[in-house]
């Protein structure tokens, strides 16, 4: 048999394989939130579709703080509510369309679908602050077989992925778009110096763009393993605020004159964190309070040193699709890479043995999930 005979047969073989993936079974296997610490993995319906809908087939879902946080608290008030379908970052290929989804949208197609889209018709969507919309809709449902891409998603936040893109580093986007968001609100300059307080899978992003930007990045985490991550992810310094008596003097130390960073982002999600993030800034400098803390949850401020030394305080939330877009490209351009983030991959039977590992943090930054 010829060469051009050879690469025929292949190539039917191969086309043989992709249309029998694309073969939609009615049942599936998910992992189902039902409340706190209760995740359940289960055979259930596959979704069927509207109209203005895509099914994709999962090909790699990825885990990450908001998601350990809705499992410990067994909810999101914005985003989830149980008993329901679990994960959201997420790549996967078309399976199925609706019949009023956009041809571009053919079967084969690898994609990542955003776990919102605003409305554009409210008063903030017409502001420009889409995150906030009044309508935002969510989507989960990545932890299994199948997903369903409801129609507002898949006309304003779902995206081809480039052939130059593994599945790891493509599901990066959607919390990626969150960090780029935050740092465009921060408003920083080349050379400004800025710490990122908690290295886990947001903070150390926000380490790896921000030394992509020129800054100088103090990275302070409670544990050496993060802060060997952030090190090789571009941090010029790093800080174990566990073994360090006076991490303010420490963090002051290291800029310029011991003025205090020019800008400071707090990841690590505890109200003690936010107060250390108001002593570290320099006056006139700014705080991205960019973890979420509980309802309910109070600090104690001092409204003169904000007011006297004119900090400015964001709280940035959510993406938008701009950076749900200029997530994707900068990982096309590879300024970012699942290999510095995902530690393992496992099966989505494991995931609930997998979510009770990362509650008592046994090192794991982000794991990837292969249904």
């Amino acid at each position: 048999m010829n060469t051009s005979a050879k690469k025929t047969i292949a190539a039917a073989i191969d086309e043989v394989v992709a249309l029998a993936r694309r073969v939609v079974p009615p049942k599936m296997t998910a992992a189902v939130l039902y409340g706190s610490e209760d995740l359940r993995i289960e055979e259930i319906d596959v979704p069927s579709l509207a109209a203005d809908e895509v099914l994709l087939r999962v090909r790699l879902a990825l885990t990450d703080g908001t998601d350990l946080k809705v499992w410990k608290r067994g909810y999101h008030a914005k985003m989830i509510r149980p008993p329901a379908i679990f994960g959201h970052e997420v790549v996967g290929e078309v399976v199925a369309v609706g019949k009023r989804v956009d041809a571009r949208w053919r079967l084969g197609v690898r994609v990542v679908a955003a776990n919102s889209a605003p409305c554009f018709r409210c008063y903030h969507c017409r502001r420009g602050q889409e995150n906030l919309c009044e309508d935002l809709l969510f989507n989960n449902g990545a932890y299994a077989e199948y997903m369903r891409i409801p129609g507002r998603i898949v006309t304003e936040n779902m995206l081809e992925v480039p052939h130059s893109v593994d599945d790891q580093s493509a599901a990066l986007v959607e919390p990626l778009a969150c960090v780029l968001r935050g740092i465009h609100e921060m408003e920083l300059r080349t050379g400004d110096t800025a710490v990122v307080i908690g290295c886990g899978p947001i903070g150390l992003k926000f380490v790896r763009m921000l030394t992509r930007r020129g800054i100088r990045v103090i990275a302070l985490a409670r544990r050496d393993a993060p802060l060997d991550v952030a090190r090789r992810l571009g941090a010029y310094a790093t800080i174990n605020v566990s073994g360090t008596p006076d991490v303010i003097a420490a963090v002051r130390g290291l800029t310029e004159d011991q003025r205090g960073p020019d800008a400071v982002v707090e990841a690590a999600g505890n109200p003690a964190a936010w107060q250390t993030a108001l002593s570290l800034v320099r006056r006139g400098g700014v705080v991205n309070f960019f973890s979420g803390l509980p309802a309910g949850t109070k600090i104690e401020i001092e409204p003169a040193t904000i007011h006297y030394s004119e900090i400015k305080i964001i709280s940035t939330f959510h993406h938008t699709p701009r950076f749900i877009r200029e997530a994707l490209e900068a990982v096309r351009r590879g300024d970012i890479s699942a290999q510095d983030f995902v530690t393992e991959e496992i099966r989505l039977a494991d995931l609930p043995q997998a979510f009770e590992r990362m509650k008592s943090r046994s090192g794991e930054i982000k794991l990837a999930v292969r249904p």
